[in-house]
């Protein structure tokens, strides 16, 4: 059932704010548990020799008040409820773009506390105005091979490429957005659905170009997710096996594909 909010959420509509003189254009914020300290010291470790300020931000662990969940539409998605862990990263990197919103701030980079970062290629992207090149979110890394085109050959540095990752891709573990593309996710995923990265992924849905870099500058460590690996167990509610959910399911693969088309088309 459809958890209500308090109040409706209201997209300001204040343009990005102007760095001042001494102020980066890209804030770099870092999820993380606040209790995950062992995590932190490594990622803190891994970041000594970066030039770029960077700050954590303490993970969701729950559902705040103010972002719903369609429970009815999650059994439908993903044959199962959500576990905790999803629930509060959805929230985590919500709770991202509906600062910049409101703070007005140009762009960021969201990173996870389990990633090793080039920060030397971080830097150069955090010093590009991301808006003016029309990359309004451009992943950092992806779980999942899928679909791409290519979109811009040598950005930033030679034989770095930005794809247009067209599928699932999954992963949140990082990427840059602007204030233009954090208003459109936060406009079209104020009700959660499904886990957030597959919803991050539905461009054919939300209308942001999943763009990527190609070799991603970091990569995820191997160490335990803090979401768990229950949400890895089997798609067991009725509803994800129901002859309308097929049928959605046939539908959002005909988008996948018309995308597809319409960009191998160049459209």
């Amino acid at each position: 059932m459809l958890q209500p909010r308090d109040e409706p959420i209201v997209m300001p509509s204040a343009p990005a704010r102007a760095p001042a003189p001494d102020e980066p254009l890209t804030e770099v914020i870092v999820i993380s548990l606040a209790t995950a300290d062992a995590r932190r010291a490594a990622f803190a470790a891994g970041a000594a020799g970066a030039s770029l300020s960077w700050r954590f931000l303490d993970a969701c662990t729950a559902r705040p008040e103010w972002l719903a969940i369609d429970e009815a539409a999650v059994l439908r998605n993903k044959g199962r409820a959500l576990t905790r862990g999803e629930i509060g990263c959805y929230a985590s990197h919500y709770s991202i773009w509906r600062e910049m919103i409101d703070r007005g701030t140009p762009q960021a980079i969201v990173l996870e506390d389990d990633v090793v970062a080039d920060w030397a290629y971080l830097a150069r992207l955090a010093a590009t105005d991301l808006s003016s090149e029309g990359f309004d979110y451009l992943r950092l890394y992806a779980k999942r091979p899928t679909f791409q085109r290519v979109v811009r050959k040598d950005f930033l540095q030679h034989s770095r490429t930005v794809v247009e990752m067209i599928g699932p891709a999954y992963g949140t573990q990082g990427y840059a957005i602007t204030l233009a593309g954090a208003r459109v996710l936060a406009d079209r995923l104020r009700v959660i659905e499904r886990p957030v990265d597959d919803a991050m992924d539905r461009s054919w849905a939300h209308g942001l170009r999943n763009l990527a870099l190609f070799p991603a500058p970091l990569f995820e460590a191997a160490v335990p997710s803090d979401i768990g690996a229950d949400r890895f167990q089997p798609k067991v509610h009725p509803s994800f096996r129901s002859l309308r959910q097929r049928g959605w399911r046939q539908l959002e693969r005909q988008r996948i594909r018309l995308l597809k088309l319409r960009r191998l088309l160049g459209r």
